[in-house]
């Protein structure tokens, strides 16, 4: 066998070996993309149900609560800033300003949340009422669900964000746009309070 094939074979050898770990890099980070994706849509089914239940929970308090009025409003404006902002981060889980807009959007909703729910105690007649208690169980059932769902995504996005960035998958990452994901994460430190939904 002549030298210059067997040069050829070693050249063709590596250059296979080197579109398998190319290969392998990319595949990875497909899978890890994928599963930062699907963490997202659980966290999606939650919050879908979450802002199903507050027109709900509005209507049952409205006969009690004539003079909230503008609380009531708040509450609905502030479900509404955050299903739209939901909408677009189910479009694509990976842009990190459509996150942000959704984690300042749910702190909004939490906070108006609580203010509703600070006002219920005040009247002994609605915390009595059976259709509030249940959806207030319903609502913290769902906030729990958000809550794990959360801690899930965070850790998909964790994973997906530290293979994108190691060496040299940080390399297959650049060449074919793999960008980073943004966590789901409480701004203000007064939203990271779990909402009060208790008629103790």
């Amino acid at each position: 066998m002549s030298p210059l094939l067997i040069i050829l074979i070693v050249l063709i050898g590596l250059a296979v070996f080197a579109a398998l770990i190319i290969a392998g890099m990319y595949n990875k980070l497909v899978a890890l993309r994928n599963r930062f994706k699907n963490a997202w849509a659980q966290i999606d089914v939650q919050l879908k149900r979450r802002y199903d239940l507050i027109p709900n929970l509005v209507e049952t308090t409205k006969g009690y609560l004539k003079h909230e009025r503008g609380t009531l409003e708040a509450v609905i404006a502030a479900r509404n800033s955050a299903a739209s902002a939901n909408t677009r981060v189910t479009a694509n889980p990976g842009d990190p300003e459509a996150m942000k807009s959704l984690s300042s959007a749910e702190g909004s909703l939490s906070g108006a949340l609580g203010r509703l729910f600070a006002l219920t105690e005040a009247y002994p007649d609605l915390k009595a009422n059976t259709s509030m208690n249940q959806l207030m169980e319903e609502l913290t059932s769902t906030e729990n669900k958000v809550s794990f769902a959360r801690q899930a995504y965070n850790d998909s996005v964790m994973g997906y964000n530290t293979g994108r960035e190691t060496f040299p998958s940080n390399i297959i990452a650049g060449m074919f746009n793999f960008g980073p994901a943004e966590l789901f994460a409480v701004e203000k430190p007064e939203e990271r309070e779990a909402v009060k939904v208790s008629f103790s």
